[in-house]
């Protein structure tokens, strides 16, 4: 039997990336930040978490080993043994962009080479003509915010307006994303999807990568909280990826979370979606359950970048890869012979950083492989790595620009 598991941090980078300086992230390390801090008492928070980053069983796999070969960090907390047929090593990414699509897409094979479109840091942010668009197309009476914000912040300053007159809360950021807020009730989840579906349509050509929906409820400040309803609209990738490959050959791709929604739902056969990362990790137990001979279960854990990351918590970061620490157990015990089983990240996103942006890092490659034999696969020099090496594994067709490190691991060529 040969199945694969992919399990993806959100933004859990380990520094080092050679092109950091042209992104203004020269020196931004997520994990060694985090682990430094954590060692100092930096990030320490009563009833939540205190002492240094305990991550034992991601160590066991080689983190440590991932974060020297990137920026040669020094976990000290990283010096046990690792488990058999475990592996490791660190990627460098060569896609134009430091977000989400990005590193998915070249994770599964395909480095995004032209850039994102993205909106000026001004009020309004969005151009006239697209604003117009937007109201005349999407049947709104008008959109409120038009300028970058923070999604809690703005539906504060703005939910009570939006209840009051029907417009649509439209807002951005650093990333190439237009994100639109609106109450689940009053201006209803399916029609807020719809919106969106036209927003997206107004936005592919700006290249903007991502048009979210972010419901909301609550009837007044200080009661509005976000729902689970998020749903992201990309741009499809413009060529075949690894998923693509996967189900053409007959096998089946298990997407778990964000997967979908960054892929346009090309190549996923099933979906499964759920609010927060230890739910998320109950539903990627259950995809590894239910894969077969030849199926690809992958999963995106978008906590650390959304609730963590871009919010700069440094404390609540360390407590969530704790947490999910806790949960690796439960997926090492479900692999079997044959397997392919891989922790890794799609960018990074230094909580200890200035701004709010996510940081061009390096992201780490530690997994097992049961009955190969493991060890260290080096610097890659591109994410399309990974998903060679998947592909590889599986017997499905090999992409154009990544080379698998099956043979490193002692799989056959």
């Amino acid at each position: 039997m040969a199945r694969a598991f992919v399990f993806v941090l959100d933004s859990f980078g380990i520094g080092g990336a050679a092109d950091a300086a042209q992104f203004g992230d020269e020196g931004a390390n997520t994990f060694g930040h985090i682990a430094d801090a954590c060692r100092a008492g930096l990030a320490d928070r009563p009833g939540l978490r205190a002492g240094p980053l305990h991550v034992p069983h991601m160590a066991s796999l080689g983190l440590g080993e991932a974060a020297r070969v990137a920026t040669g960090y020094t976990f000290e907390a990283g010096h046990g043994s690792l488990l058999p047929f475990a592996f490791h090593g660190a990627a460098q990414e060569i896609s134009s962009g430091k977000d989400t699509p990005s590193g998915h897409w070249e994770i599964a094979g395909l480095p995004l080479r032209f850039g994102w479109g993205r909106f000026p840091d001004t009020v309004p942010a969005f151009p006239a003509a697209l604003t117009k668009a937007m109201i005349r197309e999407g049947h709104v009476p008008g959109i409120l915010g038009n300028r970058h914000a923070d999604g809690t912040t703005i539906i504060e300053q703005f939910g009570a307006e939006h209840i009051a007159t029907g417009k649509p809360i439209c807002y951005t950021s650093v990333d190439s994303v237009l994100q639109i807020a609106a109450h689940e009730e009053h201006f209803g989840l399916e029609r807020l999807y719809g919106f969106c579906k036209v927003v997206r349509r107004l936005c592919d050509p700006l290249k903007i990568g991502r048009v979210i929906a972010r419901p909301f409820l609550g009837e007044a400040p200080g009661t509005f909280t976000r729902t689970p309803g998020r749903r992201d609209y990309s741009v499809s990738p413009p060529e075949p990826t690894l998923l693509d490959r996967i189900t053409e050959a007959g096998g089946r791709v298990l997407a778990i979370g964000k997967i979908g929604d960054i892929f346009a739902h090309r190549g996923v056969t099933k979906l499964r979606k759920a609010a927060g990362n230890m739910a998320m990790f109950d539903q990627a137990l259950a995809a590894m359950d239910e894969a077969g001979d030849g199926d690809f279960v992958f999963a995106n854990f978008v906590d650390f970048d959304t609730e963590f990351g871009h919010r700069r918590d440094t404390p609540g970061y360390a407590a969530a890869l704790e947490a999910f620490d806790r949960r690796v157990p439960e997926a090492l015990a479900r692999l079997k012979t044959g397997d392919l089983f891989l922790l890794t990240a799609d960018h990074g996103n230094d909580p200890t950083w200035r701004g709010t942006d996510h940081t061009r890092e390096r992201i780490p490659l530690m997994g097992m492989a049961p009955g190969l034999a493991g060890g260290s696969v080096g610097l890659r020099p591109t994410f399309s790595d990974i998903g060679e090496t998947v592909a590889r594994h599986l017997g499905t067709a090999p992409g154009k620009y990544g080379t698998s490190f099956y043979r490193e691991i002692g799989g056959h060529a």
